[in-house]
C-alpha cells in the first residue's frame, strides 16, 4: 500500500519521498525493482525516478524535512489476542515528531483501530517540546491487491478525517484532481469506515458461501442463486462469489480487530464473529469434498492449483491455500502445487514438504486430484483434455466455481464445484 500510494502521488506530478528501515528493499527500488508483484507498479516506479519525482532513503529525518504531509503505511499485524499491532505506528510519529521543523500533517494509512488518531495525539502532547506543531488527520486506503493502481486512479471514494482546517485543506487540496465523492469527517469516523468496509465486505462473502452450503444440501446452484439475489439493486451482485472464503493480509486482521475493538467498548459483536467462523469453515467444506471424491487421503497425490490467495498478486499471507494444503497432508495426501507468481514465496513458506510444478500440465501429471483454490485467469483457458491424459483419476475439485460443470463433465472428469450441485 506505502509503495502504491507513494508511485501513484508520484505519477500525479508530486515529489515523494518514501523512508524505509529495509536497506535491502530500498536498493531494489532504487534500481526500479518491488519486492512483490502488482500490476503496473513496477513501470511507474521506473518512470517517476527517471523523472526524479519519487526517492527512497534509509533515513526518517531526510524524509520529514523535505515533506509537508506524512503518510504513515507501516503494518500493523494482529497481535495473538487480535488486536492490531501499533508499536510500529508508535515509534514513527516519534520520529517524525523529532525531525520536523515546521508544520508537519501525520496521516494515517495504515489500518488502524479507532481511537489510533486520539493515541497518536497524546505521543505528540507527550513530546511538546518539539519544534514546530504536528497535526494527525486519517485517509484509509481502499486499494486491492491485484488491481491496486487502477484503483488508487479510480476511487469509489476518498475519505479524510481531519479536525483542523489547515488539515483537511491540505487532504483536499491533494485528491482534488481525482473525480470522485469526497467524505470529510472526524478521525474516530474516518478509522472507522475502513474497518467497517472491509467487515462488510467479509459478512457478504461468508454470507454467501452459507448459502452455498444449503445449495449443496437441497442440490441447488449457488451461481445461479447468487446471480438472482445480487440484481437487487439494494445488495449488488459484487462479492456474491461462492467459494473457499477470503484470505490474505486484510480481511482476516481487520475482521479480528474489529471484534477486539468491539469488546473494548463492551459490546459483543457477534455478527463478525459468525462471519469469521463460516470462512474458516469453508476450508474444511473444501477437503471434505476431495476426501470424499477419492474415499481417501492416504498415500494420494494431489495437485494444488493456486497458491496466492487470490489472482494478481504473490501474497501468500493468510492464503486459503496454506491451510488447506496443511489439512490434505495431515489426512496423508502428498501435495505438488502451481502458482503463476507466488512459486518462490510458496518455497521460503513451504520447504521440503511440498513439490511445486514448473506448469499446470506437470502438476497433473500421475495426480489423483486437481484442487482448484485461486482462480488465476490463465488457469480458464487450460487444456483438460490433455490435463485428463496425464492424470492418474480425472478428478477435479473447484474451489472457486470457476469452470462450467457441464462442460467438465462432458470431458470426463468427476467434478465437485462449492454450492453447484444443481449445476447442469
Amino acid at each position: 500500500m506505502g509503495l502504491v500510494t507513494a508511485a501513484c502521488f508520484s505519477e500525479m506530478g508530486h515529489r515523494v519521498v518514501c523512508m524505509d528501515q529495509d536497506r535491502k528493499k530500498l536498493a531494489a527500488l532504487r534500481r526500479g525493482k518491488a519486492w512483490f508483484y502488482e500490476p503496473g507498479l513496477e513501470e511507474l516506479v521506473v518512470k517517476n525516478l527517471k523523472k526524479k519525482r519519487l526517492f527512497f532513503t534509509a533515513r526518517i529525518g531526510e524524509g520529514v524535512r523535505k515533506s509537508e504531509i506524512i503518510f504513515i503505511a507501516v503494518g500493523t499485524p494482529p497481535l495473538p489476542s487480535g488486536d492490531a499491532d501499533l508499536t510500529a505506528v508508535e515509534q514513527v510519529v516519534r520520529q517524525i515528531a523529532r525531525a520536523a521543523s515546521g508544520y508537519r500533517l501525520i496521516v494515517e494509512k495504515s489500518t488502524v483501530p479507532v481511537e489510533t488518531g486520539r493515541r497518536i495525539k497524546q505521543v505528540l502532547e507527550i513530546m511538546a517540546e518539539r519544534k514546530a506543531p504536528v497535526e494527525v488527520a486519517s485517509n484509509p486506503e481502499f486499494l486491492r491487491e491485484g488491481s491496486a493502481v487502477h484503483d488508487f486512479f479510480h476511487p469509489d471514494r476518498i475519505v479524510i478525517g481531519a479536525e483542523s482546517l489547515r488539515a483537511k485543506e491540505l487532504l483536499e487540496d491533494l485528491y482534488r484532481p481525482f473525480k470522485a465523492p469526497m467524505v470529510v469527517t472526524d478521525i474516530a469516523s474516518a478509522e472507522l469506515i475502513k474497518h467497517s468496509s472491509n467487515a462488510y465486505l467479509s459478512m457478504k462473502i461468508s454470507f454467501i458461501n452459507a448459502v452455498s452450503v444449503i445449495c449443496d444440501k437441497v442440490g441447488a446452484d449457488v451461481e445461479k442463486v447468487a446471480r438472482g439475489v445480487g440484481l437487487d439493486s439494494r445488495i449488488g451482485a459484487s462479492f456474491l462469489r461462492a467459494g473457499i472464503g477470503y484470505g490474505g493480509f486484510c480481511f482476516p486482521k481487520d475482521l479480528e480487530a474489529y471484534i477486539r475493538i468491539a469488546e473494548k467498548l463492551g459490546y459483543d459483536f457477534s455478527l463478525l464473529k459468525a462471519v469469521k467462523q463460516i470462512n474458516d469453515v469453508q476450508r474444511k467444506i473444501l477437503v471434505e469434498k476431495v476426501a470424499n471424491l477419492l474415499w481417501n487421503l492416504k498415500d494420494k497425490k494431489i495437485g494444488i492449483l493456486g497458491l496466492s490467495f487470490k489472482p494478481d498478486t504473490d501474497d501468500l499471507r493468510f492464503a486459503p491455500s496454506l491451510e488447506i494444503i496443511a489439512a490434505l497432508q495431515k489426512g496423508g495426501a502428498r501435495i505438488r502445487a502451481y502458482d503463476p507468481r507466488a512459486m518462490p514465496e510458496a518455497r521460503r513458506l513451504l520447504g521440503r514438504q511440498v513439490q511445486l510444478a514448473k506448469t499446470p500440465y506437470q502438476l497433473a501429471r500421475d495426480a489423483d486430484c486437481l484442487v482448484l483454490v485461486t482462480e488465476w485467469k490463465e488457469f480458464k483457458d487450460l487444456d483438460f483434455s490433455r490435463i485428463k491424459k496425464l492424470m492418474r483419476q480425472p478428478v477435479l475439485v473447484d474451489g472457486r466455481n470457476l469452470y462450467d460443470p457441464e462442460k467438465m463433465r462432458r470431458l470426463g472428469f468427476r467434478y465437485v464445484a462449492m454450492g453447484r450441485a444443481g449445476a447442469n
